[in-house]
């Protein structure tokens, strides 16, 4: 097992456990997310879905993502990917929205640089987690490293709650 399928294994069983379900909201990866986390045998306990929101318009349309933000700041942008994250789980009614904005390449995007991601999860009583990544390779490494990051900030964020009474 490779650690990306080990992480999202681990990520399933602590929401199993706990009883707490998790929805994805991805631009940069595509579904990949969504992919990895529906991987591991019994995921349909605690994956309620994904969006996959590659137009900037589906952001707004589909995850409330504030349309005066987007055109304000762009696609890729900490902000964008915090409301992603609230939107989904919203959408999904889920206890965790995990989402992911970014740019994978081979151009710049927004004013962007290639590399650059924003990854934010909502969870339970509205806390938002965040992480903003640089990221280096070329567009398939960039988007791996994104699915990765995305998952450990997940698993990082369920770990570290693990003494909180959640059962």
């Amino acid at each position: 097992m490779d650690e990306g399928s080990g992480q999202a294994a681990r990520v399933l069983a602590l929401l199993v456990a706990r009883g707490q379900t998790v929805a994805v909201a991805e631009s940069i990866t595509g579904g990949m997310i969504g992919a990895a986390l529906t991987t591991p045998a019994g995921a349909s306990a605690v994956f309620r879905g994904g969006v996959i929101v590659y137009a900037t318009e589906l952001k707004h349309l589909l995850l409330a993502v504030p349309a005066d933000l987007l055109r304000r700041e762009g696609a890729v942008d900490p902000r964008v990917a915090a409301a992603m994250a609230s939107g989904v789980r919203a959408l999904a009614r889920s206890d965790y929205g995990l989402a992911v904005t970014g740019v994978a390449g081979p151009d710049p995007q927004d004013g962007k640089p290639v590399g650059t991601v924003h990854i934010a999860l909502s969870g339970p009583d509205d806390r938002l987690w965040h992480r903003d990544p640089v990221l280096a390779g070329d567009r398939a490494q960039i988007r791996a490293a994104a699915v990765r990051e995305s998952i450990d900030l997940l698993l990082g964020v369920l770990e570290s709650s693990s003494e909180d009474n959640f059962v």
